[in-house]
């Protein structure tokens, strides 16, 4: 036999494997449905997070996934950001002074402490102290531009843990109060109305006539891309005066911005108080664990607290350091968000009509498109699923807070992101919703609902309790 001129040889054996690699390619599209579909298309709605930032995690660190459009470098300082959330702080005057300073008054000793596994808190029993995740804003009224006003010797908040010499701020004590009700086809179901007393005050009585509103520590997953979408499409959901008359009105908050020192749209936190992340974590180190930061520089021990308790250390000016802050911020924003579930059952697609139906998307709007721009990069032009738009609606007396901040007034609450929602119990092994925590699941923070959502919730419940549980099912699937 005669053997092939070498270069004829390469061209026979370069066909055949372009051939097997077509023929490999084929296979794979009919494993994909051809070309009907993309399985990693930027506009497909079981990429929740878009392509660069959705996770198939479905497990307990389901929250905790980084994006997989983050670069090398990023990934870095993300696994860095993850150390400086999740470790302790420790007080000042220690061996260590890359994370010392924390208190001497707080709420928790780390990020994680209140948010654990990057997820959400639930409230504790009314026996237990401190209540870690479960924190009480408190005020005295509001200034100018709305902000409330610190009280003078307790400041914004009640820390109910220290390190000692100090003694904790108070207690505050929980009593659940159980109310039973009937939907109109029989079924009964019950609701949870918590009352909430200060105790065991400190440093002297509260004379002032105080506000006081419980916030409970939410999952931080997806919350880069959140702060990704575009102030305008935030702002064309406004619809303060209800102009097309459909009872929904939502409306933005505007609130004082540390950074470019002057009034923003805020974004984060239940009343959106929140302009945007960095502002975010700087105020819970500050609040939360007693350390400054540049941009919040100032102790949250009051005058009459150092009064009190004179020279306790501090780990220096400022406590968290730029570099540290930044490294949290790209920590929280590098996280993804768990893809949708059971999409292609029956229920799941009932359920979705459903939450249409009764004009649940009115305010858990679905989609957006983020923005380009953005730090890190991955988070730029991703169509995203989060069902929330951001803005501030009345739920109603049986939810007020009778605290004002900003433009959100006492029964006024931002309209919190569903997705991930159904994934909590498996991260965080509890099932409990809204601002305190009082919702033992989604069907009982469905009937909290007043206010602008008083419509959707008759709607809901004039459903049967098949259609009731698939609209649930969609819900936990998305």
């Amino acid at each position: 036999m005669k053997c092939p001129r070498k270069g004829h040889f390469i061209t026979i054996l370069t066909m055949r494997y372009t051939k097997f690699i077509f023929l490999t390619l084929c296979f794979c599209a009919l494993l994909f449905d051809s070309c009907s579909s993309d399985p990693i298309s930027n506009e497909n709605p079981l990429y929740t997070g878009g392509e660069n930032y959705t996770t198939f995690n479905f497990g307990n660190n389901a929250f905790g996934a980084p994006a997989k459009g983050l670069t090398n470098e990023e990934l870095l300082f993300f696994q860095s950001g993850n150390s400086l959330f999740r470790d302790n702080w420790i007080m000042a005057g220690n061996t260590s002074k890359a994370i010392d300073g924390i208190g001497p008054l707080l709420n928790a000793r780390s990020c994680g402490g209140c948010h654990g596994k990057d997820g959400r808190a639930a409230p504790p029993n009314e026996f237990s102290v401190p209540k870690t995740g479960l924190l009480f804003r408190i005020s005295v009224g509001f200034d100018l531009n709305g902000g409330p006003i610190s009280h003078p010797i307790y400041g914004s908040q009640i820390q109910d843990q220290s390190n000692l010499p100090v003694p904790p701020e108070a207690n505050v004590s929980i009593e659940y109060i159980t109310e039973s009700y009937t939907y109109p086809d029989g079924t009964p179901y019950e609701l949870l109305s918590p009352i909430y007393t200060i105790e065991n005050l400190a440093y002297g009585s509260i004379d002032e006539e105080l506000y006081i509103s419980p916030r409970i520590a939410t999952q931080l997953a997806g919350i880069g891309l959140l702060e990704s979408i575009s102030e305008s499409d935030i702002l064309r959901q406004e619809d303060v005066g209800d102009s097309d008359s459909d009872g929904i009105s939502g409306k933005a908050n505007y609130v004082w911005d540390p950074i470019s020192e002057s009034l923003s749209l805020g974004r984060f936190g239940w009343k959106a108080n929140q302009a945007g992340l960095s502002q975010q974590n700087a105020s819970a180190f500050n609040g939360d664990m007693g350390l400054t930061s540049d941009m919040l520089p100032e102790d949250i021990f009051t005058q009459v607290q150092e009064e009190t308790y004179p020279d306790i250390p501090n780990g220096g000016y400022p406590e968290v350091t730029a570099r540290q802050l930044s490294r949290v911020n790209l920590y929280i924003r590098g996280l993804s968000i768990p893809a949708k579930r059971n999409m292609d059952t029956p229920e799941y697609q009932r359920g979705e009509l459903l939450f249409k139906q009764v004009n649940c998307n009115s305010c858990h709007v679905e989609s957006y498109l983020t923005t380009s721009g953005n730090n890190p990069q991955a988070l730029d032009n991703q169509r995203i699923y989060p069902y929330t738009d951001l803005l501030l609606h009345d739920m109603g007396p049986g939810l007020a807070d009778g605290y004002t901040d900003f433009s959100a007034g006492p029964t006024e609450w931002r309209t919190p992101p569903l997705w991930g929602i159904g994934l909590i119990p498996v991260v965080n092994n509890h099932t409990r919703l809204l601002h305190d925590g009082r919702a033992r699941n989604i069907e009982e923070a469905i009937l909290w609902h007043g206010g602008e959502a008083k419509s959707s919730k008759e709607s809901f419940m004039q459903l049967s309790k098949q259609e009731r549980d698939d609209l649930i099912f969609f819900i936990e699937s998305i």
